[in-house]
């Protein structure tokens, strides 16, 4: 007996210095004081700064690629780039899928980095074919090679196919780094959302004011070839933190997805029995009755029978269901978040964009006060709103997950007011010099006038879009935080969808009977501010909606939202 007490006395030191559900590189558990913390998070942001750089020098120029060398209208343009988008926000549910449940996070993003490599080197090769169209013109088509059109498109999906085992799995995977056991590392932890958008929105910075720039002025080619090298950097940078890393170890022998699964087939199963009979099962295995358990009270007939299920897999099936109407009413924000890479710069065009009178900033490159904003805000938010939030809630966030969403709402509501009024001024001000019928010629209003709609975007993303990161995470069973993570991104997938959608419909029902469209070619001529007004009521909508639910949310931890 003396002998395995001091067994005892000599492991329980050794117990507290390990991590609790980790393991190392070497599948030992991992030790606090060599593992994981912002030691592995430092090398898990720098490689979200090389593929933001890369994804971005994508997206953020490709409506001007379409309109130019591939010949487009700015409507079909502007579709595919939702569309693409759209595809690209809604893959990461099954990178997710196969990382949580076959490959694991770690080699999910070696297999996507791959892909992403060869997506890149494709895209960059499709951009040397000889092309007769060289500058967007809205008053004359033209058509590239087919070869052209298809090898570019072919690569465009790899590249979304590569994020969407990429995204979810590396912000996931450095969340994994901090203990949500250890007080400390859980205060570290709601830090880290921030400083990770910190460093993907640096990234996205400097890809708007470099490669833009040299897409605009030098090379197409040289444009998507940067990016493609920027991804092999990520991928040392990844491998050299290999023996830091914390891997979570799956706790259960069956992968949550067949258990929740299991939960919703067992509930139809039991749908014919009795409310007497249920009571008798959730009395049984303790269920004590209060809002959380009486919530998607039907769920709770899976409880019934001999192979019924736990009540552990019950509120894992639960605190899925519970995600769907927050899900569902930040779709409009996403709708909105989908202008900034299309209209906006399209807007951006048309307008007087002289710096020096022999240089022009690019109109993608206005999407770079989205990023600088973010930059600048997020050490303010992180080290000076949160912990003065914090002495007053007494939250480990300052305010809760909830709040901060629907305060990004609100905001991008008032970035669709502020576009819908600028572009009514763009408007009048081609009309006052002539300018409706000559598409070509620079409209007199400075550039300018469309920082504050782009910086109120910018705010708007540090409290929703890292308010639904860390919400989306922190509520889905341990085991699914990749697919939790899907989830949020795939609010954006639908929402371009959606926006795709939109304009074609409105481009559609309103170029009828000779009118002229709201997304006309010629924008002097059209009506972008209708638009924006439209989106603006939806967005207000959106955001009654998203309070009446988050009011009503319950939480996966007591207190926590």
């Amino acid at each position: 007996m003396a002998i395995a007490g001091a067994d005892n006395e000599a492991g329980a030191p050794l117990l507290s210095k390990t991590v609790d559900g980790s393991v190392d590189y070497r599948n030992e558990p991992a030790v606090r004081s060599s593992s994981g913390g912002w030691r592995s998070a430092g090398f898990i942001i720098g490689v979200e700064v090389a593929e933001r750089f890369a994804y971005y020098g994508i997206s953020s120029n490709l409506i001007t690629y379409l309109t130019g060398p591939l010949g487009q209208s700015t409507a079909a343009a502007a579709s595919n780039v939702n569309a693409w988008y759209g595809t690209a926000s809604l893959l990461p549910l099954l990178g997710a899928f196969v990382a949580d449940s076959f490959l694991g996070r770690f080699r999910t993003i070696l297999a996507a980095s791959a892909l992403y490599v060869l997506g890149l080197g494709l895209l960059t090769l499709s951009a040397m074919i000889p092309s007769d169209c060289k500058v967007a013109n809205p008053l004359t088509s033209c058509s590239p090679p087919r070869f052209q059109v298809i090898a570019f498109f072919g690569a465009l999906y790899l590249v979304a196919l590569a994020q969407g085992g990429h995204k979810p799995c590396v912000q996931a995977f450095g969340a994994d780094q901090f203990d949500e056991k250890d007080p400390e590392e859980c205060k570290a932890k709601s830090s880290f959302f921030n400083w990770w958008y910190f460093g993907m929105c640096f990234g996205t910075l400097v890809t708007l004011w470099v490669l833009n720039y040299i897409q605009d002025n030098l090379s197409w080619a040289l444009g998507f070839g940067i990016p493609c090298v920027a991804m092999v950097l990520a991928l040392v940078i990844f491998l050299l933190g290999t023996s830091t890393y914390r891997f979570c170890i799956r706790r259960e022998s069956r992968s949550a997805f067949a258990r929740i699964g299991n939960v919703y087939v067992a509930a139809v199963k039991n749908w014919s029995v009795s409310a007497s009979v249920v009571a008798d099962a959730e009395e049984s295995l303790g269920l004590i009755s209060h809002t959380r358990s009486q919530q998607f009270s039907y769920l709770n007939k899976a409880l019934v029978g001999t192979n019924g299920c736990s009540l552990d897999e019950l509120e894992e099936a639960k605190s899925v269901l519970r995600l769907a109407p927050i899900w569902l009413t930040c779709l409009v924000y996403a709708v909105v978040f989908a202008q900034s890479p299309t209209f906006f710069t399209k807007q951006g065009a048309t307008m007087e964009r002289s710096i020096t009178p022999s240089y022009k900033i690019s109109p993608a490159t206005l999407q770079s006060f989205i990023s600088l904003s973010i930059v600048i805000f997020i050490p303010v938010y992180d080290r000076v709103l949160i912990p003065i939030a914090r002495s007053f809630t007494h939250k480990p966030g300052g305010i809760t997950m909830l709040q901060r969403i629907g305060t990004g709402i609100f905001l991008s509501f008032l970035a669709m007011v502020i576009a819908a009024l600028v572009e009514m001024k763009r408007l009048k001000t081609a009309a006052d010099y002539g300018l409706i019928d000559s598409p070509d010629v620079t409209v007199p209003m400075s550039v300018w006038w469309l920082v504050p709609q782009y910086v109120l975007f910018g705010i708007s993303d540090v409290f929703a879009m890292v308010g639904l990161q860390e919400f989306f995470y922190d509520q889905v069973p341990s085991e699914l935080r990749s697919v939790g993570l899907a989830l949020y991104l795939s609010i954006f997938g639908i929402g371009s969808f959606l926006s795709s959608f939109m304009i074609s419909v409105i481009d559609k029902a309103t170029s009828r009977s000779g009118q002229v469209s709201w997304f006309a070619n010629n924008l002097n001529k059209a009506h972008l501010d209708y638009f924006y007004w439209l989106l603006a009521c939806f967005s207000f909508i959106g955001l009654a909606s998203y309070l009446y639910f988050a009011k009503a949310y319950i939480s996966k931890r007591l207190n926590s939202l």
